[in-house]
């Protein structure tokens, strides 16, 4: 009875942890393209640049005014049909959250540009996209559209897949500069660009970690790792030079976002352990990753 009230709470936070991050997220992302995005005239790719894309269409070539919550939601129907099928129903669920309040927040908030010189526009109206990815991530959601294809890739590659992605919306991009011209295209890609690399660098479900840890206690240690991490475990026997002690090495590789939590366990287990954190490059094999629901 303990043991599943502690997995019911856990899976509350978990929910109220990914309720919470749709929310901010939805609302860092309208207020963005209400201000950066409207000012700058770009485009900021994926289904949200599409959607502006063909709502800035309907508006200077046929002057209808189409509201950018409809294009959006029904634009990200079939990638969210995708989404339930390939990845999660949780985290589609999630996304379709975050398209639907984003798409709503888009329609009220008032346009409120803050800058209208292109470079910073692009700069800083990028690195605002990016986190609100990233704060969407983090609570197992998306922004929807290509967001899909990069996440899927990701769970198939066991890399990184975003800057595949931001080829695909270069293309979005140069069909926008020959509609509207290629200056405020080449101010997208740059604003992009900078959402790019900002969800690479602060996303690191996708990242790899290698631990080596040097402990006393090896047989109690490697098997409450392994039912704690998931993660396969190789081990060395040893001997500390300076103490002459026998030693063991426990060699485990773990996702850069769960580092703190397997260093703080392992920590707890024998308060004298000594880890070596070493950044991956990448792995090839079987390498356990927490599936998106």
């Amino acid at each position: 009875m303990v043991y599943a009230k502690s997995e019911n709470e856990k899976e509350w936070k978990k929910h109220v942890t990914s309720l919470i991050c749709v929310c901010i997220a939805s609302l860092i992302m309208s207020i963005n393209i209400k201000s950066f995005v409207r000012a700058g005239n770009l485009i900021p790719g994926g289904f949200t640049g599409l959607s502006l894309l063909l709502q800035r269409v309907g508006l200077e070539f046929l002057n209808i005014d189409l509201p950018y919550s409809v294009i959006n939601i029904v634009l990200n129907a079939v990638p969210a049909f995708i989404g339930f099928r390939l990845i999660g129903k949780k985290f589609t669920s999630y996304s379709v959250m975050m398209i639907v309040l984003n798409s709503v927040l888009v329609d009220i908030i008032p346009v409120t540009p803050i800058t209208y010189d292109p470079l910073l526009v692009s700069v800083f109206g990028g690195i605002l996209n990016g986190i609100a990815i990233v704060i969407a991530l983090h609570g197992k959601a998306s922004s929807g559209g290509t967001d899909f294809i990069a996440i899927y890739l990701s769970n198939k590659l066991k890399q990184p897949s975003w800057n595949f992605v931001f080829g695909i919306n270069v293309v979005i991009l140069i069909s926008a500069g020959l509609l509207f011209g290629f200056e405020e295209a080449m101010y997208s890609i740059i604003f992009q660009f900078v959402s790019t690399q900002i969800i690479e660098r602060f996303h690191q479900r996708d990242q790899q970690v290698t631990l080596f840890i040097i402990t006393s206690m090896p047989d109690l240690l490697e098997n409450k790792l392994m039912a704690y991490t998931h993660h396969g475990i190789t081990r060395f026997e040893g001997k500390g030079c300076y103490l002459k002690e026998d030693k063991a090495m426990l060699y485990t590789v773990v996702g850069a976002d769960e580092v703190k939590d397997v260093v703080g366990f392992v920590k707890k287990e024998e308060p004298e352990v000594f880890i070596n954190i070493v950044k991956s490059s990448g792995v090839k094999g079987n390498f356990y990753q927490e599936p998106l629901e």
